[in-house]
């Protein structure tokens, strides 16, 4: 399988920074809202998970292998239909290897959401895939889970080529031979909207031209163009079809809209940083220049910020995002780079600073937030300039963006605990009466 490597930075850069995206004031690590179950995570098999046998084989009658599994904290938060109406299947129906079963369970997945139940079985089947799902509802788990189980540790060659990086870059690596892809028998696109955008599918075609004649195809993304049909006419071999998008936007996340002028978006900003219970925040800019400038902003209002855009270099970015996810700072300043594939599960608000041009673009932003059924709020600063946008993208999306109240329900958007069990033990969310600045 090619996996792309993090490479492992220096020490935390503190103070401004403008090379590394990290601006803070006086800053200390914040205490975000941890959550065990992680759907957008990379999947591993476990190689020591509870110190039981790596056999390789299936589960047998009457094997007591859960109990030494070394399990995180339950989830107990709230969560949304998106993720909860399933058939109830289990994990262990699909009859994975145990050490991938092992794997599955220690990183806090209990049961399989709806694309998952849907997918998993199918692709196990090596049918060709289109899967249409919401950002955040576990589709990551859908095509790892099956493209682990189907991998042959005996075998020292690529056999599933997940294209996480750019096409042009993928294709370069297959035509000097560094990427050795003849014998690769599956192919995933995630976000496949946007690889088979007209940027991008004739590279995409071209690196499949290098595979195996028998290979299977995945589509994953949340939306499809007109332009994947004809796609998916020359290259799958009657796919099955997954619709899981009777709506668009994610039933968790609440959308409101500020209207401002540009002048009072700064002083919009500030306000809602100290009324608003934020977790973590991700805020949009529509341009490289603002992120940086809002970002400076943000800092001398005394709250901790970094910010991540596409004109850092790869070392930077890795760095911010790693300790964003980490927990390190709460606001995250950045550009449509981070729109797709970025799952943090503590992010429960996102403000989009710029309004987007587009649906698509608002649709990857919002979903940010409400991560794997979870509840998260969306807040557009709207200038007069922007209100033409915002009605278009109301009547694509077919959803509707509030204007802001005066004091938002947190109910809306903290994470709620349920236990049903007596032994449930979870962490209260602390009352503030607003976001702190990172201040003594």
């Amino acid at each position: 399988m090619a996996t792309t490597r993090t490479e492992t930075v220096g020490p935390v850069i503190l103070g401004l920074n403008k090379q590394n995206g990290q601006l803070r004031g006086q800053t200390k690590p914040v205490s975000v809202q941890s959550a065990s179950a992680a759907p957008g995570k990379a999947l591993a098999p476990s190689q020591t998970a509870g110190g039981g046998p790596q056999d390789g084989g299936g589960i047998k009658f009457g094997d007591d292998w859960k109990r030494n599994l070394k399990l995180p904290p339950k989830d107990h938060r709230v969560r949304t239909s998106d993720v909860t109406s399933t058939k109830g299947n289990e994990f262990e129906d699909y009859c994975l290897k145990r050490e991938l079963l092992m794997g599955i369970f220690e990183m806090g997945w209990e049961k399989p959401s709806p694309i998952q139940e849907e997918s998993i079985p199918i692709a196990l089947s090596g049918r060709d895939i289109l899967a249409r799902a919401k950002n955040g509802t576990g589709k990551s788990g859908a095509y790892l889970i099956p493209m682990l189980e189907r991998i042959d540790l005996k075998k020292d060659h690529i056999q599933v080529h997940v294209v996480i990086a750019t096409p042009g870059r993928i294709l370069d690596l297959i035509k000097k031979g560094v990427a050795k892809v003849d014998r690769v028998h599956i192919m995933v696109m995630d976000e496949a909207d946007k690889l088979l955008s007209q940027d991008f599918v004739v590279l995409v075609e071209d690196i499949i031209s290098f595979l195996a004649k028998n290979r299977q195809i995945l589509l994953y993304s949340a939306t499809f163009p007109i332009s994947v049909q004809k796609f998916m006419a020359k290259h799958l071999q009657k796919p099955y079809e997954i619709n899981l998008m009777e709506e668009l936007t994610l039933k968790g996340i609440t959308q409101y809209y500020a209207y401002v002028t540009e002048r009072q978006k700064v002083h919009c900003l500030n306000t809602l940083f100290s009324r608003l219970q934020i977790n973590q925040s991700i805020i949009f800019c529509n341009s490289t220049q603002r992120v940086e400038l809002l970002a400076k902003k943000i800092t001398q209002l005394g709250y901790s910020c970094f910010y991540i855009h596409a004109k850092m270099m790869q070392e930077y970015r890795n760095r911010v995002f790693h300790d964003f996810r980490n927990g390190l700072c709460r606001n995250l300043v950045c550009t449509d780079l981070f729109t797709r594939g970025i799952d943090i599960q503590a992010v429960n608000v996102v403000i989009n600073f710029d309004f987007p041009k587009n649906a698509e673009t608002y649709l990857h932003r919002i979903g940010r937030s409400g991560r794997f059924g979870h509840l998260g709020l969306a807040i557009n600063l709207i200038t007069s300039e922007d209100r033409f946008n915002l009605k278009t993208i109301e009547e694509q999306l077919i959803t509707d963006i509030k204007p802001i109240p005066g004091s938002i329900d947190k109910s809306l958007y903290v994470a709620e605990f349920h236990c049903s069990s007596a032994d449930c033990e979870v962490e209260e969310v602390e009352e503030k009466p607003g976001h702190q600045k990172d201040s003594p």
